[in-house]
């Protein structure tokens, strides 16, 4: 009986060598994304970073974890894998902040049937930049080469985001008085939320690469990268007292805003105060979606709130212009338990 030709893990769907490949292609781009408490470089067991206690008396550890649901669909079917890797951070990062915290490092999760170098790589350098947007460094990840769990050139992504805030200064919402002011901060679009519908509709109405919308295109709409509030957040933090924030992702601005206001209290706003993006004019349109049913789904315009005292509410404003954002009062806090009332 002749011996059994000898089988390689390589035969059996996993390129050692390309992660190899990977690692080496990603090490420069990932060391842009370096801050000095990064201890150590890619390829160990384990990320080491040390806490900065210098800068913090009772430090308090913030996590988040995320990804980009199906709108990575629309990346693959694109093969739009750029910016893919900013929603991916940018989810994880902009729930960390919520609470007054500054994010301190990122890891990420790339898993696939069969690894291409070329694709991971472009992926891996969208997260990082994500990090350098949120400030935050890329200490570390996994790619998981995993044949038979995905169909031929898809991927799948996770992250995963620590971040620090002094004990007495996290940021819940708890302070929260009627009379306190709601500002909105722009999104980009649908950032990474409502895909499954969005890809409903996209079917249900044929539209393709090239559906055109208010003079651009709907998938560049649709694959706008997700915007990363960080940095501002943190300089309002500095100079106002923030009541909250509330990070407007799956639930839009009807189930998000009220996940930071104290019982007893509701929060009125006027869509008249903001801009809605073309694109969500063509997903109300194309499912015929009630606005109820828009502002629990999507952020229709709004990627994150910002909730201060009136007192306050100037001098928030031109923190947050002086730091690149657009803001807008957009509502106000009031006694009552109806959640998040939106009038036209």
């Amino acid at each position: 009986m002749q011996p059994p030709e000898p089988i390689t893990y390589k035969d059996a769907g996993v390129d050692i060598e390309a992660g190899d490949e990977l690692v080496e292609r990603i090490k420069p781009a990932v060391k842009r994304s370096m801050r000095p408490e990064v201890l150590g470089g890619l390829g160990g067991f384990g990320a080491l970073f040390e806490i900065p206690l210098d800068r913090y008396k009772k430090p308090v550890l913030v996590s988040g974890t995320d990804g980009v649901g199906t709108k990575l669909r629309l990346a693959i079917e694109t093969g739009r894998h750029a910016t893919i890797g900013i929603d991916l951070v940018a989810m994880c990062a902009n729930d960390v902040v919520v609470q007054g915290a500054e994010p301190l490092f990122f890891l990420d999760y790339y898993a696939t049937g069969k690894l291409s170098v070329e694709v991971a790589e472009t992926v891996i350098k969208g997260i990082v930049e994500g990090c350098i947007q949120a400030g935050a460094a890329l200490i570390g990840g996994e790619t998981a080469e995993m044949p038979g769990m995905y169909a031929d050139g898809d991927y799948d992504l996770a992250g995963f985001c620590v971040g620090i805030v002094e004990k007495d200064a996290i940021i819940d919402g708890r302070n929260t008085r009627p009379g306190d002011v709601i500002i909105g901060l722009p999104s980009s679009g649908p950032h990474s939320n409502g895909y499954s519908l969005i890809r409903k509709l996209i079917k249900t109405s044929k539209a393709t690469p090239t559906t055109k919308i208010d003079g651009g295109l709907l998938y560049d709409a649709l694959l706008a990268p997700t915007r990363i509030y960080v940095k501002p957040l943190l300089e309002l933090a500095k100079v106002v007292p923030v009541r909250s924030f509330a990070h407007i992702t799956g639930g839009g601005l009807s189930e998000n805003i009220p996940r930071v206001i104290p019982n007893g209290l509701e929060v009125m706003l006027s869509s008249q105060t903001w801009q809605q993006p073309a694109v969500f004019d063509w997903l109300q349109k194309a499912g015929s979606i009630p606005a109820a049913e828009m502002y629990r789904t999507f952020n229709c315009g709004i990627g994150m709130t910002v909730c201060v005292a009136a007192e306050h509410a100037d001098k928030a404003m031109r923190s947050l212009a002086e730091h690149g954002e657009k803001p807008a009062v957009i509502g106000e806090v009031r006694r009552g338990d109806a959640g998040v009332v939106i009038r036209s």
